[in-house]
């Protein structure tokens, strides 16, 4: 687990990025179970298949897989389960009305520990075009190739 300031990385989705455009990112804090917080702790999950809905006005983050602790007994979670976030009121209520608009969707993006609670990174994003990831993978390579050249000229 990377550690910054307090911010101790379990898992992040570099894919989402890739997939979507992110609008606006929201910290909210996880409902777990122990065995879940444990295997968190050791730095096992992966967000890749995660995703969060709105329902009944309670915000749930489906897909994330969290494997079972090992030294769990017969009390080990189900690793797909859905958990609960916890978010506002007024941030519930406004990513609920800007999912219903065509191609939005709600995506984690990381999952850490801050100052010993457990919290998700969740963002609301609009899916990308097959040539719109394609224009993004080429900028940044023309962006490297630039940098690239400009170190080679100033090292002459």
């Amino acid at each position: 687990m990377a550690k910054q300031g307090g911010r101790s990385l379990v898992a992040s989705n570099r894919k989402a990025r890739h997939d979507y455009t992110i609008e606006d990112v929201f910290e909210a804090g996880v409902v777990l179970s122990g065995t879940e917080v444990k295997a968190l702790r050791a730095g096992r999950a992966s967000l890749v298949d995660g995703w969060c809905t709105i329902d009944g006005g309670e915000a749930w983050l489906e897909g994330v897989h969290i494997p079972e602790y090992a030294q769990g007994t017969w009390t080990n979670h189900a690793p797909r389960r859905k958990r609960k976030l916890l978010l506002h009121r007024a941030e519930i209520d406004r990513l609920e009305a800007k999912t219903r608009e065509k191609g939005q969707t709600i995506v984690p993006l990381s999952l850490y520990f801050l100052d010993g609670r457990a919290k998700v990174e969740i963002a609301l994003a609009r899916g990308k075009r097959e040539y719109d990831k394609r224009q993004a993978l080429r900028e940044r390579q023309d962006n490297m190739e630039a940098v690239r050249a400009m170190r080679e000229k100033r090292d002459r």
